[in-house]
């Protein structure tokens, strides 16, 4: 369901920023008007307060369109070293994370792991989540179970309970992280969990105030609402916070009146700046970070990039989303061949042409593909 245009919050005195405005501000802090070299894929994770990683090869792939010269192996190196784990943070999503963040991003979100348990408090009657904690913590620092593992651990103690909310139950009281080789560039792993505490060898941080990620946020996603920082968090009630935070930033306003917050130095390119075709994976936080998408994806596009419950890697161009993507593989070896391109509307030449050498690239920097030139436009969704 499309967020609903949200109700002005302020009179509208601030400077007037247009969607196309705000479509190029954002872009440009995520590194996706140009490429940047001058981070790392440790420092982009950094910047970017987590990459989504619900499936293996997103976070590899949204890099990819932001870093130049990115190999997968060097992110894969990353995770093997513990540096970047795997981990349930903002919106009760796996997100890859620096250890830092994993260590103090999960505690400051950890009220809404609290009141996602309360969701499924109808098959937790009876059970003790401090005693939960203590038993699943003690499974899983002896060695990484499977979820599967944990819940039939849980179901001897808690036979009346329900094995799914057991499960959900186990995550939102413990911070537990995915183990390699689960994450890694072209190795296969289950999902197998232990403590971050446990994985990396230190403890868990305080609860940290929200100022800090408040304003790590608006240099990654901003100028944005209140509201918008509530979406990418899962959090409430942080109005009070970017009043606090008000003396030290800027404000706009959007078409709806709805006030936006910015950091004073942060890049606000002009509205004409052009902006390349850019290949994303599923479930980019691009295009979920904001309670109004309409910075990313066109009104008459919305939904398009779903059909069902499957997620399709996504296609920008001139910054706004325009259709989905996928690579072709062979059926009986499994090996890429090519790639298709599936636009919601009609390209012109120019843009066709320049879509398919960013298609090439993704190919050639990204696969062992042995048609690497092979992009062609068609069917992706049916």
């Amino acid at each position: 369901m499309a967020p609903q245009t949200p109700r002005p919050s302020r009179p509208a005195t601030a400077p007037l920023l247009t969607p196309r405005a705000l479509n190029r501000a954002t872009l440009d802090r995520q590194h996706l008007l140009r490429r940047t070299a001058a981070l790392t894929p440790k420092d982009a994770v950094a910047h970017l307060v987590g990459l989504q990683a619900q499936n293996v090869k997103p976070p590899y792939f949204a890099l990819w369109a932001r870093l130049e010269g990115f190999r997968p192996e060097s992110l894969s190196a990353l995770i093997e070293a513990r540096e970047l784990v795997r981990i349930v943070t903002i919106r009760s999503t796996i997100h890859l994370h620096t250890a830092d963040d994993a260590l103090t991003l999960r505690p400051l979100v950890q009220a809404a792991r609290d009141r996602e348990l309360k969701l499924f408090r109808g098959g937790l009657v009876g059970v003790d989540l401090d005693r939960l904690a203590e038993v699943v913590r003690a499974l899983v620092e002896e060695r990484p179970y499977t979820m599967k593992e944990i819940r039939d651990v849980l179901l001897k103690e808690w036979p009346d309970a329900s094995g799914q909310a057991l499960s959900l139950a186990a995550r939102c009281v413990l911070p537990l992280v995915q183990v390699t080789p689960r994450g890694l560039w072209g190795r296969g792993g289950q999902v197998a969990l232990t403590t971050a505490e446990h994985w990396l060898g230190r403890a868990p941080e305080p609860v940290p105030a929200p100022d800090s990620t408040v304003l790590r946020y608006l240099a990654a996603f901003g100028p944005a609402s209140v509201k918008d920082m509530q979406t990418w968090a899962g959090l409430t009630r942080l109005g009070e916070v970017f009043e606090r935070l008000r003396p030290r930033l800027v404000t706009f306003r959007d078409e709806n009146g709805v006030e936006l917050f910015d950091l004073p130095d942060a890049p606000r390119p002009d509205a004409d700046t052009p902006a390349p075709p850019r290949f994303l994976p599923e479930f980019d936080n691009l295009l979920l970070s904001h309670a109004d998408r309409t910075r990313v994806i066109p009104a008459e596009h919305w939904g398009r990039a779903w059909k069902g419950n499957q997620a399709f890697r996504t296609l920008l161009v001139d910054g706004f989303l325009a259709g989905v993507w996928r690579f072709d593989e062979d059926k009986k070896t499994k090996v890429i061949t090519g790639l298709t391109v599936q636009p919601f509307g009609t390209l012109g030449r120019a843009a066709r042409d320049e879509v398919a050498a960013e298609g090439r690239r993704l190919l050639s920097d990204m696969t062992d593909a042995t048609t690497p030139y092979d992009v062609r436009f068609g069917d992706v969704m049916g």
